[in-house]
């Protein structure tokens, strides 16, 4: 415990800029509570606040404009990415994607202090076309009140903060071994979190081959994409209509309870898509199912797909 209390000491600028750069990016490595630590030590040392603003903003800043760019570059996937590498789970992704586009670019301002939506709104201003200009700005003015809030309780409360640091001093290995376990159960609590979730939707998939070979046949069945329509660049399936969670009780009396419906997304574990599916099933529709893969497998699989044209309004 005294060893990673000098390290904190000596290199409390180094650790919060990769603790910020690595949550940022979005590894599971809480860094508010890291700014808090360094922030009352600072207090308590008479070390400079401004530059543990400038080391995390900076740190926050790099991390996000990493995604931006891979958002303008590869468009919307990199939300599958995303979700792959954050053990938030995917629901929460959906939430915060539909937040972004429901807010637009000032939803940077406060995107840090909503699990899993730093990463994933800087990706979608990348992908919406949203000016580097203006990202960087509001951006960087969402950083700076987000680590700016941590700084400030961890200098109203730099004498308790400072405290406990004692008592896990005094505990020895101990201490260090509390911190551990802390770190561990928060860890565990986030994969059980997901891995609920994800149980939770488990059903049956349709291939995109086996789906192919109806419309080939002749067979027409439902057709569900349930993508947000601005995120649809690389195109839908021929027929498909699209539909989120919320509208699935509109269109009910269009749909003959006896029809099969495909739905698809562009999420890992089709997640949207099952949910979507869900929601069906609570209506007494149980000739449902997601498609393996989503949008991403029917292309890939070269199988058709349409394309909005110029003006063409999805």
């Amino acid at each position: 415990m005294d060893l990673l209390l000098n390290l904190l000491h000596q290199y409390g600028l180094l650790i919060v800029f990769i603790n910020v750069f690595l949550e940022q990016i979005g590894l599971p490595l809480p860094a508010y509570p890291t700014i808090l630590v360094a922030s009352a030590i600072s207090v308590n040392h008479q070390t400079s606040l401004a530059s543990l603003m400038l080391v995390a903003v900076v740190g926050a800043l790099l991390a996000d404009m990493f995604w931006y760019f891979a958002g303008r570059r590869y468009g919307k996937k990199v939300m599958s990415k995303l979700c792959k590498i954050s053990l938030s789970p995917d629901s929460c992704v959906k939430q915060t994607e539909s937040m972004y586009l429901k807010i637009g670019p000032s939803a940077l301002l406060f995107c840090k202090f909503v699990p899993g939506f730093a990463s994933i709104s800087s990706a979608l201003a990348g992908a919406l076309g949203t000016k580097s200009f203006t990202f960087i700005v509001l951006d960087g003015i969402g950083a700076a009140v987000w680590v700016g809030s941590a700084i400030l309780l961890g200098s109203m409360f730099s004498a308790s903060i400072d405290q406990l640091l004692l008592t896990l001093v005094e505990m020895g290995k101990w201490g260090a071994l509390v911190i551990a376990l802390a770190f561990v159960l928060f860890i565990a609590n986030k994969w059980w979190e997901r891995y609920r979730f994800l149980k939770a939707l488990r059903m049956a998939r349709i291939s995109v081959g086996a789906l192919n070979e109806m419309l080939v046949s002749g067979k027409q069945p439902v057709i569900i994409d349930t993508r947000p329509p601005k995120l649809i660049e690389d195109g839908w399936i021929p027929s498909a209509r699209f539909v989120s969670t919320e509208q699935v009780a509109d269109i009910l009396p269009e749909i003959d309870i006896s029809e099969d419906i495909v739905l698809y997304c562009a999420c890992p574990n089709e997640v949207t898509a099952a949910k979507v599916a869900k929601a069906f099933m609570n209506h007494g529709y149980f000739n449902v199912r997601p498609l393996a893969g989503g949008i991403d497998a029917w292309i890939e699989s070269g199988f058709a797909v349409h394309k909005p044209t110029d003006g063409e309004s999805s």
